[in-house]
């Protein structure tokens, strides 16, 4: 369901779309989940999905800090995302599939001359691959990925970089995001932002409602 009044509502005012990716406007969760099971089990080590939990808005190397930090990994930050990037790359070429209703509301931001960006803290090998898979990216006018920035979400920093490569102010810009620290990301940039109904983050969704502008189930509501 749409909460707001319409889609000239929803995009008042507004000169930019930013997209995180995975969870949003790809079907992709559920391949961190496959891949963190099999590395660890790999080298012998117990899997608990509730640390993924902890991941949330982390971009590639901060994840790989983490790794090195909680689990006893003998590779470099470096090697781990080297090792995850080939581990995920078949997927996001071949198995991963758009949300419904992600290429229709694109094409029609581009007819009304609203700009489209991806803010995703995956890393730029695997955001190019998938939107390129999808023939999405050139919908895009900007891809800023978690290689760019320093800070992850909820840092405002993957946004702004965002609003300056579309050349827009931050307050003309509307987040899509389906986690709660990406919404918070979003906000701290001064940013609209609408939560995305995502089965991984359905338990926070009561918080994505309060904290988001908007919320869709899917885009096909708008």
């Amino acid at each position: 369901m749409f909460y707001g009044d319409s889609e000239d509502f929803m995009l008042n005012g507004i000169k930019a779309c930013c997209f995180d990716m995975d969870g949003t406007i790809i079907d992709s969760v559920w391949v961190w989940t496959d891949i963190d099971k099999t590395f660890l089990e790999e080298r012998g080590l117990p899997f608990d999905p509730d640390f993924q939990k902890e991941l949330d808005g982390m971009n590639f190397r901060q994840v790989a800090e983490y790794f090195l930090t909680r689990f006893d990994v003998d590779e470099t930050a470096d090697r781990l995302i080297e090792i995850w990037n080939q581990m995920a790359l078949d997927k996001y070429q071949n198995e991963i599939e758009l949300k419904p209703g992600v290429k229709e509301f694109l094409s029609k931001l581009k007819q009304r001359g609203i700009k489209a960006a991806i803010a995703t803290s995956n890393s730029r090998l695997l955001a190019m691959s998938c939107l390129k898979a999808h023939g999405i990216d050139e919908y895009f006018d900007a891809i800023i990925t978690g290689d760019d920035v320093i800070n992850g979400k909820p840092a405002p920093d993957i946004y702004l970089a965002c609003a300056r490569a579309c050349d827009v102010r931050p307050e003309e810009c509307l987040v899509f995001e389906d986690i709660v620290a990406g919404l918070q990301a979003g906000r701290n940039a001064g940013m609209k932002t609408c939560a995305v109904y995502d089965e991984y983050s359905a338990a926070k969704d009561k918080e994505k409602r309060r904290i988001a502008d908007y919320y869709i189930d899917s885009f096909t509501d708008i």
